[in-house]
């Protein structure tokens, strides 16, 4: 997928031209001493304007990310800063793009050549949903947010956008300790505000489905309501290395931290009196019976946010060659993940007594080595080994209760041992053959026996899988290259472990398929797997003009559950061509066509099956050339398609309900994302510092996704508020630029 046209803002040329005219007379005494201090300096600007057409809406894929959603007219603006002094060594860089929108960026890259480095970035990063809200939400942004019943029915409130701001600045730097040594760290911080497109739904607990439901002897209540989830982040991560080069031995000691802090704890939502039930009828959303909450009391329970936390961790990698043969390269790590942000600073409560927080505690143990060996001119050999050790610390406690039994956190641990043996040997005709085995074992530990595991049928605590593969590879020859690869995997595991009686802890399954029943479902990232892969590539040079490259993938996965239910089997398969013809010495062109498909077949208990299928076709078509020695013209048509399918049949065990619906519906309807997109530029130079830029685009973009409209109905809340997104959407873009530069 291409970028979009860059865009920059004509007010923001003003600090380009002020840089410039600062650095005039730098470079008018730079000219004076060149023949002695060597320097080199080279200053460009930009500046221009762009349009866009359309509307909001058919700007909501387009806009997204460039910031051309909400205006029609931009700015174009940019500069850059060289400097070159080869008597020293040193070269200076200063950049500026984007200046006009909110995406714009500013870099600075000082070094000295073989001493020291020095870099300083800022950037922004604007994001607007492409989904439009229509909403009567008061306080938006905010932690207390309030719904409210748009009484004239759906598209009477107003509408929001949810959208988020990122600023960040990176600093960063080296330097050259003697001849073996260098010290390197970088600091980078990004703050993050906005809102993103959120929401709560709740429903009456079954003990209290009588007092809690709209109306008495009716279903239960329940409520799905819009709520834009206030967004004020900040992100730090901090990294530095000590690195050694000696003649056999290299080595690097590193530190990595990452602090994420939420001015926000949580958010409370304020519920309307009203809202519609199941057929979209207005109705109380109060109690009807003393004492007993009504879904209101469910719906306005705080919502926690994402929590403060840190994580740090250091690391040693190395390699050393033992002799000319044989080398190593090893990596040790430890690491620790904490969260214990408090509580009742976060707005929450209902903690364990004497709990006020977490006391998320998670640390990573790390270990690997890989050897490769050359005993003999056309043999090499690799052995791998790593090890993995993620221990779940946090503290537990009870945190609510089954019946007459509590109940606790779980915590989740994992030792992971996986490693690798291969062989490669370079036959006549320049082939070279490659063959492996591998094999990944995971141990999840001992599950928490105090936690409930109410709602799973299920879990492991080893998985343990095995993989061979084969490959082909013929280098390049005067014409033609390519490669074959074929890669099986088998993976099994321990016995089965299923909840204990009384809904807490877990029991051994010694016949999973009669003691947990027909209907029990099995993750399929625990369950027995066989798995097939292949891979063939080939680079044609039919002429010394013409390059023809073709690929091709496909695998299936072959699950092997106790039952049928879950994920049977999936599949995919994807084609690939490129090609590259060029017409003469100054024009060419360039095409791509790929097409793959991926399949997943899936049941469920009560006779549904489900085929889930996901096709793909990308295609596009350019050109570039250089008509004259002064212009310069290039272009590209692409086209994406992609539809996802859900053919969907019954069992049969399947309920007469669900046999009527399915006959009256015809079952889910398809996801359709379709995109034809026209590019094309041209540049003209003026003069020797001079030249003219257009760069044009239109693009005609198709959605249509059920699960926010269907039939042209937007997706419905409980308040009558709606989700839109416009399913056809037809954007023109036409921008030009001057852009001067002088040396």
């Amino acid at each position: 997928m291409k970028q979009q046209p860059r865009v920059r803002e004509f007010s923001r040329s003003a600090l380009a031209l002020a840089i410039c005219a600062a650095f005039a007379g730098v470079q008018a005494q730079e000219k004076k001493d060149d023949a002695k201090s060597q320097v080199e300096t080279e200053i460009t600007l930009e500046a221009g304007v762009a349009g866009v057409s359309g509307d909001q809406g058919d700007r909501a894929f387009w806009g997204q990310y460039n910031g051309m959603r909400n205006q029609d007219v931009y700015g174009l603006a940019g500069f850059g800063y060289s400097r070159r002094d080869a008597s020293t060594g040193t070269w200076l860089e200063v950049i500026g793009s984007n200046l006009g929108l909110q995406t714009r960026e500013l870099g600075l890259f000082w070094t000295r050549q073989g001493e020291w480095r020095l870099n300083a970035n800022y950037g922004e990063l604007w994001r607007v949903n492409p989904y439009t809200v229509n909403t009567g939400v008061a306080g938006a942004g905010g932690t207390t947010p309030s719904a409210n019943y748009l009484s004239g029915g759906p598209g009477t409130g107003g509408d929001f956008q949810p959208n988020t701001k990122r600023q960040s600045i990176v600093l960063g730097g080296s330097r050259t300790l003697g001849s073996s040594w260098m010290l390197e760290g970088s600091v980078n911080s990004e703050n993050k505000n906005g809102t993103q497109l959120f929401g709560i739904g709740n429903q009456c607990l079954s003990s209290g489905t009588g007092g809690c439901s709209f109306t008495p002897g009716a279903t239960a209540g329940f409520g799905v309501l819009y709520y834009p989830q206030p967004i004020d982040y900040n992100h730090t991560q901090v990294e530095a290395r000590l690195n050694y080069t000696g003649s056999a031995l290299q080595l690097s000691g590193g530190y990595y931290g990452s602090f994420f802090s939420n001015s926000n704890g949580s958010m409370t939502p304020g519920v309307p009196g009203t809202l519609n039930n199941a057929i979209g009828q207005p109705l109380s959303s109060g109690s009807v019976v003393a004492g007993v909450p009504g879904v209101a009391g469910y719906l306005s329970q705080p919502v926690a946010l994402a929590p403060d936390n840190h994580y740090n961790g250091v690391d040693l990698t190395g390699s050393y060659t033992f002799s000319p043969i044989i080398r190593a390269n090893f990596k040790l790590g430890y690491s620790k993940t904490t969260q214990d942000q408090d509580f009742g600073s976060a707005g929450l409560t209902g903690a364990p007594a004497g709990i006020s927080s977490l006391n998320g505690d998670v640390t990573n143990t790390l270990a690997q080595v890989r050897v490769v060996a050359n005993p003999m001119a056309k043999l090499s050999l690799i052995g791998e080994y790593r090890y993995s050790n993620n221990e779940d610390n946090t503290t537990v406690v009870p945190y609510g209760q089954v019946g007459a039994t509590q109940f606790t956190n779980q915590t989740v641990s994992r030792e992971v041992n996986s490693g690798k043996i291969e062989a490669t040997y370079r036959f006549p005709f320049a082939i070279q053959g490659t063959a492996g085995w591998g094999m990944n074992s995971i141990d999840r530990g001992s599950y928490t026996p105090t936690a409930t595991y109410s709602g799973v049928s299920a879990l492991r605590q080893k998985t343990d899988e095995t993989s061979w593969w084969l490959q082909a590879r013929r280098t390049m020859t005067e014409r033609i290259s390519g490669m074959v690869s074929y890669t099986s995997s088998s993976r099994d595991g321990s016995g089965w472990l299923a909840p204990a009686a009384g809904g807490v802890g877990l029991a051994p399954v010694g016949d999973p398929a009669s003691q947990l029943g027909a209907h029990a479902i099995y993750l399929p990232t625990l369950a027995d797997r066989d798995r097939t892969k292949l891979r063939f590539m080939l680079t044609w040079m039919a002429t010394d003009a013409l390059t023809v490259q073709f690929a091709v993938d496909a695998g299936k996965d072959d699950y092997k559950a106790p039952t049928q239910y879950a994920l049977q089997q999936s599949k995919f398969d994807l084609y690939t061509l490129d090609v590259n013809y060029a017409l003469s010495d100054a024009w060419n062109l360039n095409g791509y066509l790929s097409t793959g498909t991926q399949k997943l077949n899936q049941a469920r208990p009560q006779g549904y099956i489900l085929a889930f299928d996901d096709s793909s076709l990308n295609a596009g078509i350019g050109f570039n050339g250089k008509p004259s020695e002064k212009l310069t013209l290039g272009g590209m048509l692409s086209y994406i398609s992609n539809t996802d399918k859900y053919a969907q049949t019954l069992g049969a065990d399947a309920a007469p309900g669900s046999t009527q619906l399915l006959a009256v519906t015809g079952g889910l309807p398809e996801i359709l994302y379709r995109r034809t997109e026209l590019r094309l530029f041209g540049s003209y130079g003026l003069s020797a510092r001079s030249t003219v830029r257009l760069d044009g685009a239109y693009q005609r973009l198709t959605y249509d996704d059920w699960g926010y409209a269907y039939g042209g109905t937007p997706f419905l809340y409980s308040d009558n508020s709606t989700v839109y997104l416009q399913p056809q959407q037809n954007v023109g873009y036409l921008g030009v630029s001057y852009i001067y530069a002088w040396k």
